[in-house]
């Protein structure tokens, strides 16, 4: 018997893949205001731009919950980064399941994360471009173990 199998996307799996998508494109171009029919690049880190991406997997042979405990920017735990400001992204674990992520010079930004597998990711901000990743598997509280990406805008 052939089982089929269902590619579910989440809302915020499909927010993370759109961003990343864009911000993998080049330059964002937006209209000008003061042009009425021309397309104009945006600015790097203005509102609504792709501020940051990480796309955090810990050391691969050693697995996400390798990651040390103070802030690394050592690029073995990370598979792509991005800040707009071209300062560090930088990134540590708290907890199982419990990671932050620090993009230096950004602040006041929102985020979007998405983890691996069947497994959810929620994020908060807190001041100084550090966002608090929470990974568990779909429908349970307890927390996962999981690499995930996180896209701040």
């Amino acid at each position: 018997m052939k089982r089929s199998r269902r590619l579910s996307i989440t809302p915020g799996t499909a927010i993370a893949l759109l961003a990343l998508f864009l911000a993998l494109g080049g330059s964002a171009l937006a209209f000008g205001e003061h042009v009425s029919s021309s397309l104009v690049a945006q600015q790097r880190c203005t509102n609504g731009a792709v501020r940051g991406i990480a796309v955090v997997t810990g050391v691969p042979s050693q697995g996400i919950a390798n990651m040390p405990d103070s802030f690394t920017g050592a690029g073995q735990y990370f598979g792509r980064r991005f800040n707009c400001t071209g300062r560090a992204v930088q990134a540590r674990r708290l907890e199982a399941g419990v990671f932050e992520v620090r993009f230096l010079g950004i602040s006041g930004a929102s985020a979007v994360a998405s983890s691996t597998g069947d497994a959810v990711a929620t994020v908060q901000a807190y001041p100084g471009g550090v966002f608090r990743v929470i990974s568990h598997p779909a429908g349970r509280d307890d927390k996962a173990e999981v690499p995930f990406t996180i896209v701040v805008v």
